[in-house]
């Protein structure tokens, strides 16, 4: 089991739940060092003064946000701990709310909650309820000095906690698509094809379907480099990018799918409705 990050519990009314918070991630990225050509010697940070050149000592270093250019607030690491948050080992929980309510654009770093084992009986009380009413318990939590809004939900019977964004830090979604669609309105021929073809496509979210085909690819390289073997890479081109027919390009996809129905069918059967959304059943 990976090691807890945070230890406390779970708060709501009069009851306590005392919990682990731990990864539900894990990175998969490729990392590379830097390397001087030649000599394959790391290549190495220094912090340096653009006024002298020369590296300046962390215990010389400030804080400072600029505002305007050139123009920086200089703020003391005592005048920031002075307003940190106050540290806690209780996740207060202000209120449930409908899993289908909460946009997965909020979502940001999931974790798993594992029960303390003196708790295993409310813990599961907790889990079964949320899981028949389907709510979302929303709340905060102070992990690593910063007080974050979470999410806490069940998930195959674990508690999962998310950290979550705040509704200033989503941006607006006006303007994005300009001002004049009409334009771009699609015809109801148009349309019944685009049903066909995502009625066609539609099944259930199986994770292990999809790869990194890029990351495999890469460390497939890395493994081939350090047994050895010379790679020759093949030249790339750019191929022109084709003028879109929308109406060739859906029949030529609905061929591809093998639906059975006329592409100019007078109506199209409804889409099914899934019960949420892929990002909040993963």
């Amino acid at each position: 089991m990976p090691n807890a990050i945070w230890t406390g519990s779970i708060s709501f009314g009069l009851v306590s739940v005392p919990v682990r918070v731990v990864s539900a991630t894990r990175s998969q990225d490729v990392r590379f060092n830097q390397l001087e050509e030649g000599s394959n010697a790391r290549i190495r940070y220094r912090k340096v003064s653009e006024a002298s050149g020369e590296e300046v000592p962390n215990d010389r270093i400030r804080k400072g946000y600029e505002i305007s250019p050139g123009q920086y607030v200089v703020v003391g690491d005592d005048e920031i701990r002075s307003l940190a948050p106050r540290s806690s080992r209780m996740i207060e929980i202000e209120d449930f709310v409908d899993l289908d309510d909460i946009d997965p654009l909020y979502f940001e770093q999931p974790y798993y909650l594992t029960p303390d084992p003196t708790a295993l009986k409310p813990y599961q009380l907790l889990v079964e309820a949320m899981t028949e009413l389907r709510k979302v318990a929303i709340g905060r939590v102070v992990m690593r000095s910063k007080e974050s809004l979470v999410a806490i939900r069940p998930l195959d019977d674990v508690l999962c906690l998310e950290t979550m964004r705040y509704a200033d830090e989503v941006l607006p979604r006006s303007g994005l698509l300009g001002e004049d669609m009409t334009a771009a309105e699609p015809s109801e021929r148009e349309l019944t094809m685009a049903r066909q073809l995502v009625e066609a496509l539609s099944g259930r979210f199986e994770p292990d379907r999809y790869h990194d085909q890029y990351r495999e690819q890469l460390r497939e390289l890395i493994d081939r480099k350090a047994a050895g073997e010379e790679i020759v890479a093949e030249p790339t081109t750019e191929e022109p990018g084709a003028v879109l027919d929308l109406m060739a390009a859906l029949e030529a996809s609905l061929a591809r799918a093998g639906s059975a129905e006329p592409a100019n069918a007078k109506s199209a059967k409804p889409a099914k409705k899934r019960a949420s959304r892929s990002r909040k059943s993963a």
